[in-house]
């Protein structure tokens, strides 16, 4: 019964992750026409960095940040800082699906990384998974039916971003907390979107109509990946992972509804091939823990 409490209780939360997501996409569109990827970025990190000052300073976890392994915080933040800004230029460009898919072959490219930065071995199974995600992003992207467009390599390369992300923050987490992390993750990423922004000495400031999506932006990035921590902490991945690739059909039927958007078979059938990729790499590593 406790188990399957927690089970609900991941589902809930993944809930959250999801609509968080798919927030925060809709809040870049809606922002794009006045504000480049670099001012998503800036904006969005002061956000995040104030809501971290604030409830680490309420929960008395300020004092835990270190300035201990800061290359390592530098790798992790610049790779997530280039994955979400070729994201946020992904998704203004490329129809939502596609950029959802094939942000999903993110966990296959740490498969693929894990083994130079952490030292874990590349089995058979995590070798054979990774080939079927290649084979999914060939489905979704059909780079032989039309020309690959820009969109679609930056959602691609932005999974990389992503992934090595996780690679990093995987070694962090070793000795830093959470706090730690996400007060570095803020606080890098507001410098490296400020010179980006800065560097031809023109920053959008926030516009009335700008102001609360980019709000929304900030917190939602939070939100998403603390909800899906938590989903994490309370059921096994392979329970957590299929739960989150309900964001595809829901961020496929968004593109639809708001921005007439077809809905593509060829989408779903490469997703569902990347999916199946991922859902076996996981349940092997669960057995292999087990």
């Amino acid at each position: 019964m406790n188990q399957a409490t927690n089970v609900f209780r991941a589902a809930v939360w993944m809930i959250g992750a999801i609509v968080s997501f798919s927030s925060m996409a809709v809040a870049g569109r809606a922002v794009s026409f006045e504000h480049d990827t670099f001012e998503l970025m800036l904006y969005r990190s002061l956000v995040g960095l104030t809501v971290v000052l604030v409830v680490g300073g309420w929960s008395g976890t300020l004092r835990q940040i270190t300035r201990r392994h800061m290359g390592w915080h530098f790798s992790r933040n610049i790779s997530h800082f280039a994955g979400q800004n070729l994201w946020f230029y992904a998704i203004t460009v490329a129809p939502l699906a596609q950029v959802f898919a094939l942000e999903f072959t993110s966990p296959l490219w740490v498969t693929i990384l894990a083994p130079f930065f952490l030292g874990e071995r590349l089995t058979r199974t995590r070798a054979l998974a990774a080939i079927l995600g290649f084979i999914g992003i060939l489905i979704v992207a059909r780079p032989g039916v039309n020309a690959l467009s820009p969109g679609l390599i930056a959602a691609g390369v932005a999974a990389i971003g992503f992934a090595g992300s996780a690679v990093f923050t995987r070694r962090l987490t070793r000795s830093e907390t959470i706090t730690c992390i996400l007060f570095y993750l803020t606080s890098m990423q507001a410098v490296f979107g400020l010179i980006g922004a800065g560097y031809d000495g023109d920053i959008s400031l926030p516009s009335a109509a700008t102001l609360p999506w980019l709000v929304m932006i900030g917190f939602a990035g939070l939100i998403a990946h603390f909800c899906l921590t938590k989903a994490l902490s309370l059921a096994p991945a392979t329970v957590v992972i299929p739960i989150d690739f309900t964001r595809l059909p829901l961020i496929a039927l968004i593109g639809m509804a708001f921005y007439a958007e077809p809905l593509d078979a060829f989408v779903f059938l490469g997703a569902a091939v990347i999916f199946g990729a991922n859902f076996m790499n996981v349940r092997a590593e669960a057995r292999s823990s087990g």
